[in-house]
């Protein structure tokens, strides 16, 4: 098997594909189980999972490769991935399991691995499993009387949502507002709409029947066409979309408009400023986030680092330089002091709190800037590495900074899982913006017809 079995964010495949079988899955168990047989005390695994049909297969698989090396299974069920690190940690285990694909269709899987410090595996701990992948004869199997036990934790929905709504630094009344939450068919469908309705809010429920085939189908946080309708037509104060394991999330206003993980960092952002909550003075985000979100957090006297695009690589930032926020525009938010990973749902209860706060219409508390234009195309590529090497494609890029100034900002990069070149551009001229982006892509070496 090579090396390339982990990526950005765990392991990650279409279900019953070589990456994605249940013999893998139990191998990644096995290693993963090793990995962490660190000591003489018992040790334990916590295992969670989406709504995915092919979830009920690759825990199963899983499960079987933990018991097999001696670890106690503890089988969480349908939760969000935050959820996961949370109860990694909280219930005092060598390592965490998260079976899912997050926003991506209902045929893909995947498999992320916590350790029992709640975060994300690094890369060397990752290789090392991988390795064991690779090669099961290195594996040791437990004796007879050594073979690991399995169980279900009947109250790990509780626990979670009683983390949730303490993550929130006063008690959050939401009991004057109508809540449309979106919870994409999958891991959240039934904390989120329970942690809305206990603060108080009237919860109108969208995509909480998960069938095993439809998460993310036309719903969550990656389709918010359903939420936008669902509030206007309730005439709701907000709404909320989360995606398949709800690590991600973005917010609907009154008037129908998505309002994006750039908004969110702002709004949080400027919450805790004036609360003196924020940590390392400033936001991590990525190279994608909008120039009108560094020109807000600049004017507050703060600082927007830039990671390269992933949530991991903000999280490791984050941790180095003692930050407490960051995040993606797409709408992985981090708090590092409520969570170890994205929490969409948490994300949501601190934008709520600037809300009720605020005492404005949710069009108004959220449109904390005004967003510089930004353009994003793809270019499909037959090599993206020859295409970014190419000598006029780095005159072009030369050329358009030139054009652009300090006002605005070229980001040409590689996609991360496709053959194709990615080519933003963004500053306060749109025309000049399509311009720059369009003289780019003509330069970028296309494939041979």
């Amino acid at each position: 098997m090579s090396r390339s079995l982990f990526g950005t964010d765990g392991v990650r495949g279409r279900a019953n594909s070589p990456t994605m079988t249940a013999e893998v899955a139990m191998r990644i168990g096995m290693a993963a189980g090793q990995v962490f047989n660190r000591g003489g005390h018992l040790h334990r695994v916590v295992i969670g999972k989406d709504t995915r049909l092919s979830g009920y297969m690759i825990e199963q698989a899983l499960t079987a490769g933990f018991l097999s090396v001696g670890v106690e299974v503890l089988l969480l069920g349908p939760l969000p991935t935050p959820a996961v690190g949370f109860l990694t940690r909280s219930m005092r285990a060598d390592v965490g399991v998260m079976v899912s694909a997050s926003h991506n269709p209902y045929e893909d899987n995947g498999i992320k691995l916590f350790g029992p410090d709640g975060f994300k595996l690094s890369d060397t701990v990752e290789a090392e499993i991988e390795r064991l992948v690779a090669d099961p004869s290195n594996i040791r199997l437990a004796e007879a009387s050594a073979i690991g036990r399995a169980k279900r934790l009947e109250d790990a929905d509780g626990r979670y949502i009683e983390a949730v709504k303490a993550s929130v630094a006063r008690r959050l009344d939401l009991s004057a507002l109508k809540i449309v939450v979106d919870c994409a068919n999958g891991a959240a469908y039934k904390v989120a709409p329970t942690v809305l309705w206990e603060l108080g809010a009237e919860v109108i429920e969208v995509a909480v029947r998960p069938d095993g085939l439809n998460i993310n189908r036309n719903c969550g946080s990656t389709h918010p066409e359903v939420l936008q309708e669902q509030v206007v037509a309730h005439g709701a104060d907000v709404g909320i979309a989360l995606d398949g394991d709800a690590d991600r999330v973005v917010l609907v206003c009154e008037k129908g408009r998505v309002i994006d993980g750039d908004q969110l960092m702002a709004t949080i952002a400027d919450l805790w400023k004036k609360d003196g909550r924020l940590a390392g003075n400033g936001v991590v985000a990525t190279v994608m986030s909008n120039l009108g979100l560094e020109r807000f957090i600049a004017a507050r006297g703060l600082s927007l680092v830039r990671t390269q695009v992933g949530d991991r690589y903000v999280l490791e930032r984050m941790r180095a330089d003692g930050f407490n926020l960051g995040g993606e525009q797409s709408g992985h938010i981090i708090m590092t002091d409520h969570a170890t990973t994205g929490d969409g749902l948490m994300a949501a209860l601190q934008a709520l709190a600037a809300l009720v706060r605020s005492g404005k219409p949710a069009s108004e508390t959220f449109r904390a800037f005004e967003p510089v234009p930004q353009l994003l195309k793809n270019v499909k590529v037959s090599d993206a590495n020859a295409a970014l090497n190419a000598a006029a494609v780095a005159a072009a890029i030369a050329a358009a900074e030139k054009k652009l100034g300090k006002g605005g900002r070229v980001l040409v990069r590689k996609s991360g899982t496709e053959p194709l070149i990615r080519v933003m551009a963004e500053g306060d001229d749109s025309q000049l913006v399509q311009s720059v982006v369009d003289q780019i892509i003509q330069a970028i070496p296309r494939p041979a017809a």
